[in-house]
C-alpha cells in the first residue's frame, strides 16, 4: 500500500514536470546572434523563426545623416544598420537608442550580417569591416579595388563577399585573411548566397555563378540578358535570382540548368524570398509578384506606385516589402490582399527584415524605422489551453489526495 502511494505520487510529480515542461518549450523572446542578409546565407528572405507576432504601428524611427539602403540586421536586441552618411549603426531594438556607431571612409550600402559576436559590412571606401558587435571596435578590414555593396555571407569561419572590381572574395572570418578570389568580367553587386558548399552569385557581367566555396573553382554558369544584381535565393534544389532583362530565373542547383523563368516589364534588381513553394520577387515595373516556386506560374500581383527594388521578406503568412513610392508595404502572402502600408518621406529600397513582431527598414529620407511591436510575452510562451492544463494538474493533485485518505 504504501509502494502504491509512493508510486502515485511520482506519476503526479512526473505529470506536472511533463506538463510544465510542454509549456516552458514554447519559446519567448528569441534571442538569436547570428542574422545575415536576407535571414540566412541560402537568402531565402523567409523570417518566420524568428517573427514573431506584431501588435502595433510605427515603434519607433532613427535618423541618421544619409540615405538609409542597407537592409537591417537585427540580433540580440540589436539592430545592425548602414547609411549614405558613411556610418554602420547599432541601435537598441526596443528604445532607438544608439549603442555605437563606426564611421568608414564612404557610404554604407551593404547589409550587414552578424556571426559569433562579429558583424560584417562593406562600404564605398572599398572595404570589407568585421567589427566587435558590443563595442563597435574595429577587428579587421579588408580592401578591394572598388566600392563593396555587395553583402557578405558568412558561412564555417569564411566570409563571402562581392565588389565593384569584378572580384568574389572568400575571407577567413576571424583574421580577415584572403583566402581566394574569382574574377567575374564586370562588377560585383549581388549578394553572395552560400547552400552545402557552393557559393552562388550574380555579376553585371550577365551571368550567375556557381563556386566552389573551398576552391573557388567554377561549378557553372548560367548567362542573362542583362546584369545581374539581384542576389540569389537558393531553397530546394533551386537558385531563384532576377536579371536586369526583366526576367526571374529559377535554375538547377546543380547544373545551372534553366527550370523556368517569368518575364516581368522591367528589370528584376529585387531579390526573391522563398516560402511555403512561392516565390516574391519585386520589379521595376512597380509590382510585387507571388510566383509557384515550382512552375513559375503566377499566384497574384500587387501594383504599387513605382519601381520595386527592395527585396520582401516574409514571416507567419505575411510579405513585407518596400516601393520606391516611399512605402512600405505588408501583403497577405497567400492572396496578395494589402493588409496595411506605412509611408516614409522617400523612396524605400531597403529590404525589411522581421524580428519579435517588428518590420525594420531604411528609407532614403535617411531614417530607420521599426513598424509593430512585440506581442506580450506572456502571450508567446503560455501554450492554447494552458489553463486547461492547470486544472487537469489540478485535478490529478485533488484524486491523488482523496485516494491517500482513503
Amino acid at each position: 500500500m504504501h509502494a502504491y502511494k509512493i508510486l502515485s505520487f511520482s506519476v503526479v510529480i512526473l505529470l506536472i514536470t511533463v506538463l510544465f515542461a510542454s509549456a516552458a518549450a514554447v519559446p519567448a523572446v528569441a534571442q538569436y546572434d547570428t542574422m545575415q542578409y536576407r535571414y540566412n546565407a541560402a537568402h531565402t528572405g523567409d523570417y518566420t523563426p524568428v517573427a514573431g507576432r506584431s501588435n502595433g504601428p510605427l515603434t519607433w524611427n532613427f535618423t541618421t545623416g544619409g540615405y538609409v539602403g542597407s537592409s537591417p540586421a537585427v540580433a540580440k536586441g540589436v539592430v545592425y544598420v548602414g547609411s549614405w552618411d558613411h556610418n554602420l549603426y547599432a541601435i537598441n531594438a526596443t528604445t532607438a537608442a544608439e549603442l555605437w556607431k563606426y564611421t568608414t571612409q564612404g557610404e554604407v550600402y551593404s547589409s550587414p550580417a552578424v556571426s559569433n559576436g562579429v558583424v560584417y559590412v562593406g562600404s564605398n571606401d572599398h572595404n570589407l569591416y568585421a567589427l566587435n558587435v558590443t563595442t563597435g571596435a574595429k577587428l579587421w578590414n579588408y580592401t578591394t579595388k572598388s566600392y563593396v555593396h555587395s553583402s557578405p555571407a558568412i558561412v564555417n569561419g569564411q566570409v563571402y563577399v562581392g565588389s565593384e572590381d569584378g572580384n568574389v572574395y572568400a575571407l577567413n572570418a576571424t583574421t580577415g585573411a584572403k583566402l581566394w578570389s574569382y574574377t567575374t568580367r564586370n562588377a560585383v553587386l549581388s549578394s553572395p548566397a552560400v547552400v552545402n558548399g557552393v557559393v552562388y552569385v550574380g555579376s553585371n557581367d550577365h551571368n550567375t555563378y556557381a563556386l566552389n566555396a573551398t576552391s573557388a573553382a567554377k561549378l557553372w554558369n548560367y548567362t542573362t540578358g542583362g546584369a545581374v544584381l539581384s542576389s540569389p535565393a537558393v531553397a530546394n534544389g533551386v537558385v531563384y535570382v532576377g536579371s536586369n532583362d526583366h526576367n526571374l530565373y529559377a535554375l538547377n542547383v546543380t547544373t545551372g540548368a534553366k527550370l523556368w523563368n517569368y518575364t516581368t516589364r522591367n528589370v528584376v534588381a529585387s531579390s526573391p524570398a522563398v516560402a511555403n513553394g512561392t516565390v516574391y520577387v519585386g520589379s521595376d515595373d512597380n509590382n510585387t509578384y507571388a510566383l509557384n516556386a515550382t512552375t513559375g506560374t503566377k499566384l497574384w500581383n500587387y501594383t504599387t506606385g513605382s519601381y520595386v527594388d527592395s527585396s520582401p521578406a516574409v514571416a507567419n503568412g505575411t510579405v513585407y516589402v518596400g516601393s520606391d513610392d516611399g512605402n512600405v508595404y505588408a501583403f497577405n502572402a497567400t492572396t496578395g490582399a494589402k493588409l496595411w502600408s506605412y509611408t516614409s518621406g522617400d523612396a524605400v529600397l531597403s529590404s525589411p527584415a522581421v524580428s519579435n513582431g517588428v518590420i525594420y527598414v531604411g528609407s532614403n529620407d535617411g531614417n530607420v524605422y521599426a513598424i509593430g511591436s512585440a506581442a506580450p510575452v506572456t502571450s508567446q510562451v503560455t501554450t492554447p489551453g494552458f489553463d486547461v492544463t492547470l486544472a487537469s494538474v489540478g485535478l490529478i493533485i485533488a484524486a491523488y489526495v482523496v485516494r491517500k485518505r482513503n
